[in-house]
Parts: structure tokens; C-alpha cells; sequence
């Protein structure tokens, strides 16, 4: 069981959570990998990071029984960030595995890049935010993150949408967020200074770090 006071990063079988575990450990906040049920129920905040295909991902989480807990929580208010294939599964559905449910807490789907880009997308580009949110607190605007994914979420309401960004001309949504929920295609682990900064805001978000 983890600790009340740690963030608790969802663990489906795929995903950097070493890494993710190491970036929150850096910026100072506690936090706990695992797949328990009854440790998502406790948890003041909740992070999903995934990599892979959106089917798998799905099968793998439903299959844990952890769509059901985290829904719950998310329902409740808990804060809830999910990273790049984590921000997907928030959606209806994908192309990536068609007829496959995601979380639906977002409404749209999850569409290829295009075939004028190179696929997958991977590297430094900006994210250019939309909206206000705290979780971009104190990054320059034009802030560039890391990616890698070929596939991009595609909201059905713009007021979903916190970030966008360029690659080669492609615009598509690199952040979305709706109430309590946030997702991000870019890996703030991944992404230096800028990328720790955000996972601190997040952490401050679901009270378990102070404005510094």
C-alpha cells in the first residue's frame, strides 16, 4: 500500500516509470509505482504513463481491474495526468485498434499522423498553450518538450485543448484538459528543466508541493 501522501503512478505493464518515478523523486515529491486497486483509492494524485499500442493498453488496464478504480477516483476529483499513450486511452476511441473503448473521459478519437510527416515523431517541438492552467506556471511560453508517438489525439471540443504543436506543418493537440483530468503527448521526464518544472506543477496540484 503506498503512502496518503505520494502520488501514485499507474502501472499496466508498459510505460518509463522508472523514469517517471525519478523525475517527480528529483523535483522533491514522493511517488509510488504499482497496480493496486486499493492504492489508486488513497492516492491524492494520479499519473498514467503509457507507451505502446492503444489496444494493449486497454486490454492490460481493464484486465488489472484499474479502468474502474481510476475512473472512480477521477470521478471524485482526484487530480489525473496521463502521458503521451496515457493522454490517448483518455479518449473515445483510436484508430490505431479500431472498435477498441478507451476511457471516454475526453470526447474524440486518436488519429495517425500524417503520412507527410515522418512517423513516428521524434524529438524536440514546441507546445504552444492555449489556455490558461497552472500546470504551465512559470514555463516560457513556446516551451519545447520531447515526443515520440504516431498518433495524435483530436478532441471534439476545442475548450479540451491546452496545447498545440508543429511538426513539419502538422499542427495537432499536445495537451488536453478537462476538469480534474490532463493529458500530454510530450514526455516531461524526457523534457530537461521545462519537463520537471510541469511534473511539479502537477504534484502542487494534488497539494504535495509548495509554489517554490
Amino acid at each position: 500500500m503506498s503512502s496518503s501522501r505520494a502520488l501514485y503512478i499507474v502501472d499496466y505493464g508498459a510505460g518509463n516509470l522508472r523514469s517517471v518515478q525519478k523525475a517527480f523523486e528529483h523535483v522533491g515529491v514522493e511517488a509510488v509505482v504499482g497496480c493496486d486497486p486499493r492504492a489508486i483509492a488513497n492516492a491524492p494524485g494520479l499519473v498514467l504513463p503509457g507507451v505502446g499500442a492503444f489496444g494493449a493498453a486497454m486490454e492490460q488496464l481493464n484486465s488489472k481491474g484499474l479502468v474502474e478504480s481510476l475512473l472512480s477516483r477521477i470521478e471524485a476529483g482526484v487530480p489525473f495526468l496521463g502521458v503521451c499513450l496515457g493522454l490517448q486511452v483518455l479518449f473515445e476511441q483510436s484508430e490505431e485498434d479500431p472498435g477498441v473503448r478507451g476511457f471516454g473521459l475526453v470526447q474524440g478519437d486518436v488519429r495517425a499522423l500524417p503520412a507527410t510527416v515522418k512517423v513516428p515523431h521524434i524529438g524536440w517541438n514546441q507546445a504552444e498553450v492555449c489556455a490558461c492552467s497552472d500546470l504551465f506556471d512559470d514555463i516560457p511560453e513556446g516551451t519545447a518538450f520531447y515526443f515520440v508517438h504516431g498518433y495524435a489525439v483530436v478532441p471534439r471540443s476545442p475548450g479540451d485543448v491546452l496545447a498545440m504543436t508543429d511538426y513539419a506543418g502538422v499542427t495537432f493537440v499536445s495537451a488536453v484538459e478537462a476538469d480534474n483530468v490532463v493529458g500530454v503527448q510530450f514526455h516531461p521526464e524526457k523534457s530537461s528543466t521545462m519537463g520537471l518544472r510541469f511534473y511539479r506543477n502537477f504534484a502542487r496540484r494534488a497539494g504535495l508541493a509548495d509554489r517554490s
